[in-house]
């Protein structure tokens, strides 16, 4: 007997095109040799072109000489670093050498930055020189003051015991710090010949990439994926939006998070096209001046960045009618903004995408055919290998058109998080669903509507911010004797963080003060956009903090 279930909130992603059992490394080398003049790599900000053998070449030398440091398989690598070439070629370096990247956020501060590189244990760290307010070099410096004195390749750190050594990209050269060319030119013919050996033995299974994302307790989390994670959402983001190796993907997404490194990166690799690098970081106009000057066909962004381009004074200056095609992901596209995209930018193929770094990342995407209103109502149709449900407080599997917490289970759910099996067991049940804490909507039809969120977290702009996080870092201030953090509406980013503060008694404290004790601690975008001193907390009967109230109260305060 055949069972009907096909009213249940339950979709699975089906696919003619099997999943790619490779490493990294080993498709890398497959698009060297299948495009090898195609341009892989241009970093339009830096003046600099790679095409698939390059590219392939630069890898590997920068892999050998990584294991000529000392590094060996499963060693961590950081990399500190806004979006530049050597950011791409450290990434697909440590993948031919089986070491794990561990992905550091620019905006990091001292705190985060201690954290991050102990948490995972990072032996080495590639870093830019500067980027806007952040001088990369100095904080190392602050946090290692040893590096000026100790051996080059053997630091001995006090407050970061596991790093050995630090490579430098960018043009200022410090005492104690490696340049990034410095090391290319480590590698010796043996050192290749050893690498080729280590590959060999290297499992698509491996762990490659570590992701950190804070979790609503605690200290921010290390999202473990594998080359089979990654480098397959990479492959299925790209067909969903039919890329072919004469597209030209722009990405002025960063490359730390999976929208820039794996939808980017990886899914160009998978499929012969080109990484277009606009700048180190984000900004409308050379975004659009390198869409026109490179004859990008895709763009990439948040809605918010969209929107930065479209109001650019100097927007109709630009053509861009080579663009067919987009990602927009990260939160909710208006619908005009989506109109504008398809006609003014020419991009009539954009799609929407949903996911979390936990998936890497990608779970639902729309079709370059659906309408506007599938494009603007709902994140799409599950993706290929991927099965998702919805449930409800007790477990169950609501019947479509009814809100639950989502799941998702399959090829693209993390390892786990690193070096933390208790908070891996609470995410990932004993079935390996993944549990994303956020409320959706699986229509009649597949498609999938993200309703809210199960935790508290901000989207800011296509940023997560986590408020146990926040509020665990302000707890740090003496005058602060109690906190809470949570999201209020915004026109522009969709989200902005507030804080209630209760201050201890006989303290005075005001809200300068409270943003200037997050200057170089946190980063910017965590940083509360509005303060408020209360005297008590709205609370359940049973103790708990009402955030909702407060939002509520904020936004009419404000008038927001």
């Amino acid at each position: 007997m055949k069972l009907n279930t096909t009213q249940l909130s339950y979709v699975h992603g089906v696919s003619d095109q099997p999943l790619i059992y490779q490493t990294i490394g080993e498709a890398l080398s497959d698009a060297s040799e299948q495009w090898a003049d195609n341009e892989a790599l241009v970093s339009h900000h830096q003046g600099i072109r790679l095409n698939y053998l390059q590219l392939e070449e630069k890898a590997k030398q920068f892999a050998a000489s990584l294991i000529r440091l000392g590094l060996v398989p499963g060693d961590r690598v950081g990399i500190w670093a806004p979006n530049c070439a050597e950011w791409v070629i450290t990434q697909f370096a440590t993948a031919k050498a089986g070491l794990i990247l561990v992905n550091i956020n620019p905006a990091y501060r001292l705190t985060e930055l201690e954290f991050a590189l102990n948490k995972a244990g990072c032996r080495g760290l590639v870093l830019w020189d500067e980027f806007k307010t952040s001088n990369y070099l100095e904080m190392i410096e602050t946090l290692a003051p040893e590096i000026t004195s100790s051996k080059l390749g053997n630091l001995t750190s006090k407050r970061l015991p596991h790093l050995k050594f630090v490579i430098q990209t960018g043009r200022e050269r410090r005492e104690g710090f490696y340049s990034f060319d410095q090391v290319l030119q480590l590698a010796s013919h043996d050192d290749i010949i050893a690498l080729d050996e280590i590959q060999t033995r290297l499992s698509p299974d491996d762990p490659i990439n570590i992701q950190f994302t804070s979790g609503t307790t605690g200290s921010p989390k290390g999202a473990t994926l594998s080359h089979f994670n990654i480098l397959n959402n990479g492959f299925f983001v790209g067909e969903a939006i039919n890329l072919e190796s004469k597209d030209r993907i722009c990405i002025p997404v960063p490359l730390y998070h999976c929208f820039g490194m794996v939808m980017g990166n990886l899914g160009c690799i998978t499929h012969g096209s080109t990484m277009v690098l606009p700048d180190l970081g984000f900004d409308p106009v050379t975004a659009l001046q390198t869409v026109a000057a490179e004859k990008c066909t895709v763009l990439y962004g948040v809605p918010t960045m969209f929107v930065a381009e479209l109001a650019e004074p100097s927007f109709n200056d630009y053509d861009l009618s080579s663009l067919r095609s987009g990602i927009m992901a990260g939160s909710p596209c208006p619908e005009e903004v989506m109109k504008r995209v398809i006609t003014d930018m020419h991009m009539s193929q954009v799609t929407i995408a949903y996911g979390m770094t936990e998936t890497s990342p990608v779970s639902f995407q729309s079709s370059t055919s659906d309408s506007i209103d599938l494009r603007i109502s709902t994140v799409g149709k599950v993706h290929p290998h991927v099965q998702v449900k919805v449930i409800d407080e007790n477990g169950r599997i609501v019947p479509r058109g009814v809100q639950g917490e989502l799941l998702t289970r399959g090829y693209s759910v993390m390892q786990g998080y690193w070096d933390e099996p208790e908070k891996t067991a609470e995410t990932i049940d004993s079935a390996q669903w993944m549990h994303t804490g956020d409320l959706a909507v699986i229509d009649e039809n597949g498609y999938g509507n993200i309703t809210g969120r199960l935790k508290d977290m901000v989207i800011r702009g296509g940023e997560n911010i986590y408020p146990k996080e926040v509020e665990d870092f302000l707890y740090t201030h003496p005058k602060v004797m109690e906190v809470a953090a949570f999201g209020v509406p915004d026109k522009k980013y969709g989200e902005e963080l507030c804080v209630w503060i209760k201050t201890v008694v006989g303290e005075q404290l005001n809200e300068d003060e409270i943003k200037a004790y997050c200057d170089g601690q946190i980063a910017h975008f965590k940083k509360p956009r509005y303060v408020e001193f209360v005297d008590e907390f709205p609370m359940t009967v049973t103790g708990k903090i009402q955030k909702f109230v407060m939002r509520d109260t904020v936004t009419e305060k404000l008038g927001l």
